[in-house]
């Protein structure tokens, strides 16, 4: 049997790729000639690079919004916890007084 081998490309070169698509000078299946690559691979590239740009001027990058939020959990956490501490060790202090 003859199987095909799934080539995977580095993300330089996708971005590459897909820059050239979104300039519009040659059709998706020249490039795709000239990059030895599928002509759709073209097409699929083309589409994730300018949903990319779109997401990073409306600044909907859900990843980096979701880490955010998750750092300031982090600290507001941390926060308690210094407070707790400090409560806790009075109160230790408070019942060694009374013994």
């Amino acid at each position: 049997m003859d199987q095909k081998i799934k080539k995977t490309q580095p993300p330089a070169f996708k971005a590459k790729v897909a820059l050239e698509a979104l300039k519009g000078v040659e059709t998706p299946g020249q490039l795709a000639s000239r990059f030895s690559v599928h002509p759709t691979q073209v097409g699929v590239w083309k589409k994730m690079a300018s949903d990319a740009v779109v997401q990073w001027f409306t600044g909907g990058n859900a990843k980096l919004q979701h880490e955010k939020e998750r750092l300031s959990e982090r600290d507001e956490l941390y926060t308690k916890i210094g407070k707790l501490e400090v409560e806790n060790d009075f109160l230790k202090r408070k019942v060694g007084l009374l013994e």
